[in-house]
């Protein structure tokens, strides 16, 4: 039994709080930094509530529909080409979901009414195949979404952290009156229970793509920075971040990088590659006035359908305008020049003949 300072016994919650809650010793004791497995799709079964999960819900036989899904999922995990993470969250309480419903990120769409007798036509349809589902037409998600891990029957961690995380997260949607924008639910385990409270956000990152980041030791003191920062934002909060959807943890060691920043450079990559059409290599081209080549979308007039980036038009303009006004001024020289050579071999012509 914890005690106070003076060697008192601790009340129940406070006991409690300083065993399993945000006050436990290992709190911020551990870099959090790509403790995140690598996955591309996350697929969330909506399922009654946190206090009915056993340890294992998805292994549970008193739980049909998600051990039949886990079950069907790891059958034909070599079918389904895209990397994916399957976990339960709540159906109930207010969550905009029921039993059945299914969440997939980052497509941002649900189904409802996934059933036992249905799971594998869903998993050949949309998970093998990526096809829409046959049975259901599936409904466009919006807004950010935060699924914070409150499996309490799976650690005592998460069971204590993850209510806490939830209704604060409430609290704050409603004083902003944003109730349409962030939808909050809990999840299973989700791994790391030593890092609660953890949670996963998808929402919109500052370039306005989809991305899912995963955060610990998470505290209800934390909760207005991760909505304006984060959420609103599209801010990485570093001290507490753990990985993100999409990129590997052995692929941010490599480089002792955020996988924002793995991912970064890996479009710049592939945008910088030239492509190739013909078993030739395309030049890559340039600004308005300065082509591949040398060739230039000013020299006639015509662009040749390269559009000018916004702002640069009048400078374009002016720098074409001067371009040419060169070329003349060359040509006008040259002319002159070639007058006087004429002019003067004719004379020499003249002289001799007399």
């Amino acid at each position: 039994m914890a005690a106070t300072e003076n060697g008192s016994p601790l009340p129940d919650g406070e006991e409690e709080a300083s065993k399993f809650g945000f006050q436990r010793p290992e709190m911020y004791s551990t870099n959090l930094a790509n403790t995140v497995d690598a996955y591309d799709r996350h697929v969330f079964l909506c399922y009654k509530c946190p206090e009915d999960w056993l340890p294992r819900v998805e292994d549970s036989e008193a739980d049909p529909l998600p051990k039949v899904l886990s079950t069907a999922v790891k059958a034909r995990k070599n079918d389904i080409n895209v990397k994916t993470k399957l976990t339960i969250c709540g159906g109930c309480n207010g969550t905009n979901c029921s039993d059945g419903d299914v969440l997939i990120f980052p497509d941002m769409i649900k189904y409802k009414g996934l059933t036992e007798a249905k799971v594998d036509q869903f998993i050949d349809d949309v998970l093998v195949n990526g096809k829409q589902w046959d049975s259901v037409q599936p409904e466009v998600l919006t807004g950010s979404h935060v699924f914070v891990c409150a499996h309490g029957s799976r650690d005592k961690r998460c069971g204590v952290c993850g209510p806490a995380l939830i209704e604060k997260f409430k609290e704050e949607i409603e004083l902003r009156g944003i109730q349409n924008e962030i939808f909050v639910s809990p999840c299973s385990h989700i791994g790391g229970h030593k890092y609660a409270g953890n949670l996963i956000i998808y929402s919109p990152d500052s370039e306005g793509k989809l991305s899912g980041h995963w955060y610990g030791y998470v505290t209800p003191d934390d909760v207005p920075e991760v909505i304006d920062q984060h959420i609103s934002k599209g801010q990485v909060i570093e001290r507490l971040w753990r990985g993100q959807m999409g990129v590997s943890p052995a692929e941010c060691e490599k480089t002792n990088e955020k996988p924002s920043k793995v991912k970064e450079k890996k479009a710049k990559k592939h945008l910088s590659e030239a492509p190739v059409k013909d078993d030739k290599v395309i030049a890559p081209t340039f600004g308005c006035c300065q082509g591949s080549k040398g060739t230039s979308c000013c020299n006639d007039g015509n662009s040749n359908g390269i559009s000018e980036p916004k702002g640069t038009k009048g400078l374009c303009n002016l720098s074409c305008w001067i371009g040419k006004w060169e070329q003349q001024e060359l040509l006008t020289a040259a002319a002159v020049v070639g007058s006087v050579a004429a002019i003067a071999v004719a004379y020499s012509f003249y002289k001799k003949s007399h």
